[in-house]
């Protein structure tokens, strides 16, 4: 019966040539970490915001509608009433709509920032752990090369 022949060692000795910097694996950890911490604040805070304004737009509907449920003299002041609610609720749509409009403007520009810069590191550590690898990848070569 024949035997599976143990790649072990030569695995072993394969990989000890080609050492690994796991410094450059760390950096990018880091990096990725706090780029998560960055856009997890700049949703937070859009959160916040959003939270607030549909807040005041809820009390300020509620307070409106509270004028409307008033007992009237005259039959015409419901009318007048109901008017007045629908244009008041058609106005403070468009003001918060335009609130949360700037909220996610905020947002967009903030996180196009976010990710520009973290292009930008990323791609000078990725140039730099290039180079790292080339660099030994051809000291290795090199000493397997004189070893033989």
């Amino acid at each position: 019966m024949a035997t599976a022949q143990d790649f072990t060692k030569t695995m072993q000795d394969m990989m000890s040539a080609f050492p690994v910097d796991t410094k450059a694996f760390d950096e990018a950890f880091k990096t990725s970490a706090a780029l998560g911490e960055k856009m997890t604040k700049v949703a937070l805070e859009a959160a916040e915001k959003s939270a607030e304004i549909s807040s005041k737009w809820t009390k300020d509907t509620l307070n409106k509608i509270a004028d409307v449920s008033k007992a009237k003299t005259e039959p015409t002041d419901y009318s007048q009433s109901l008017t007045d609610f629908a244009s008041a609720s058609a106005e403070m749509a468009a003001e918060n709509m335009a609130a949360f409009a700037e909220v996610a403007k905020k947002v967009q520009t903030e996180t196009v920032e976010l990710m520009l810069a973290a292009g930008k590191d990323l791609g000078e550590e990725a140039s730099a752990v290039v180079k790292k690898a080339t660099d030994d990848v051809a000291k290795a070569a090199k000493t397997a090369k004189v070893g033989k």
